[in-house]
């Protein structure tokens, strides 16, 4: 007998569309292939528990199971019935009568319609596979993930392996300047379809993992950079990270903390194939220690140089 879908999220007949939904992504992130690697009992626990969830997660295929219409598979529950005569007719697909007509003193099939037969047999499922069956078959279901990537490989894209519920993988190509909570559409790999019908697509949503130094707005990147007090004072030329790899920016004699420098080009590429800026903003750390010739100098320099940083 095939296990009750369920027993294989844990869950009550009564359970409600939340309950269902924590279940499973409680048991499947136990279960999925990339933290049991090579595990072939987690890969088989995972497939259950991917097919009991697109069953009770969609709310007409969780009507229908209930109702015994379909099994744990999803097919058509074919139900039983006797051949036994008229009198048993009440378990015959072509009710009491057999293959009486239902309209006409002669009986025979001037009133006999296969949709009748499907729809006693199959039930109302039945009446939809055939309809299907004539049109266009079922399609399947689109299957959820969520792939977290690193900032930088988000800016500049990337590939990474996807583990999908049957324990195979698909390569998967991030595309430069993607976003957080951006869904990439991979055809054809969700859930396959019902009667032949196409497969459904695998909806993947990136989640970016924040960077210590890097953060975007729009398709520009902001980075804080430190300079040293005598940098500031005297100017120069110092190296700066970005997405691609560091560079020289040059300072001006005399440059303040938060003043931002934009380098043209060294953003992110937008959906649009724009390409933003990264903007540099300057930050002075003063030294650990200040020994007593630094202090002796500025104490002399303040006496004839004192000035209004814009505090009045």
């Amino acid at each position: 007998m095939a296990e009750d879908l369920y027993d294989i999220l844990g869950v009550s007949r009564g359970a409600s569309e939340d309950e269902i939904r924590s279940a499973f992504r409680k048991l499947a992130k136990a279960s999925h292939p990339d933290v049991n690697p090579g595990n072939a009992g987690a890969a088989e626990r995972f497939k259950k528990i991917t097919a009991a969830n697109d069953i009770l997660s969609d709310p007409e295929k969780r009507r229908q199971y209930d109702a015994g219409e379909i099994d744990a598979k999803g097919d058509p529950r074919r139900p039983q019935w006797s051949r036994a005569g008229a009198g048993a007719g009440r378990h015959s697909p072509f009710g009491a009568r057999g293959f009486e007509g239902r309209a006409g003193a002669g009986g025979g099939f001037d009133d006999f319609s296969f949709s009748d037969i499907f729809s006693d047999v199959f039930g109302a499922a039945g009446t939809r596979a055939r309809r299907d069956a004539q049109g266009a078959a079922p399609r399947g279901n689109d299957v959820r993930y969520s792939l977290e990537v690193d900032f930088l490989d988000a800016v500049q894209g990337t590939k990474k392996r996807v583990t999908l519920p049957d324990g195979g993988t698909l390569d998967l190509n991030v595309p430069e300047g993607v976003v957080d909570g951006q869904v990439l559409r991979l055809k054809g790999k969700g859930a396959p379809g019902a009667i032949g019908g196409e497969a459904g697509d695998a909806l993947v949503e990136i989640k970016v993992r924040p960077h210590p130094d890097f953060r975007r707005e729009g398709d520009d990147l902001l980075l804080e950079l430190p300079i040293t007090i005598d940098e500031a004072v005297l100017g120069g030329r110092v190296e700066v990270p970005t997405a691609t790899g560091r560079v020289q920016l040059t300072l001006p004699k005399g440059t303040s903390s938060g003043k931002t420098f934009r380098l043209k080009g060294k953003g992110a590429r937008g959906k649009n194939g724009h390409v933003g800026d990264q903007l540099v903003t300057v930050k002075i750390v003063m030294p650990s220690e200040i020994d007593d010739s630094l202090s002796y100098f500025f104490s002399e320099w303040r006496q004839t140089h004192s000035y209004d940083p814009g505090r009045k």
